[in-house]
């Protein structure tokens, strides 16, 4: 039986991720960390290691209408905002960073939104 945490499994996933996966300016990445109350995306140029946009369930804008950032419907509105956030910059082609999260759930709510509002990857 295993003794590594759930936590430790997801950093090893990411840190895994992370040796291949990289941002640039033609292609930025679209990174999320999801915490167990709310949902956070930014799209990051990694060469210029500048963050070009950002959105989560903690924005005025969507804190309103929201009851909680810990569902799916959360995630959906934080992925349609960022896409909205990157495309108004000019950005249409991104990575998706996963961080290490299981693509299913809020992390894969928050990706099909985004892709529904114009992102491409």
């Amino acid at each position: 039986m295993s003794t590594v945490s759930r936590k430790q499994q997801t950093q090893k996933r990411h840190r895994r991720l992370r040796r291949t996966l990289s941002g640039t300016a033609d292609r930025p990445r679209l990174a999320v960390f999801r915490s167990n109350n709310h949902i956070y995306a930014q799209v990051i140029d990694d060469d210029a290691q500048s963050t070009l946009c950002s959105a989560s369930t903690l924005d005025k804008d969507l804190r309103v209408s929201l009851s909680t950032g810990a569902t799916c419907e959360a995630s959906v509105a934080v992925g349609a905002l960022v896409a909205k956030r990157a495309l108004a910059k000019g950005i249409q082609q991104v990575v998706f960073d996963r961080g290490g999260n299981l693509y299913h759930g809020r992390v894969k709510a928050l990706a099909d939104a985004a892709r529904e509002a114009g992102l491409q990857f």
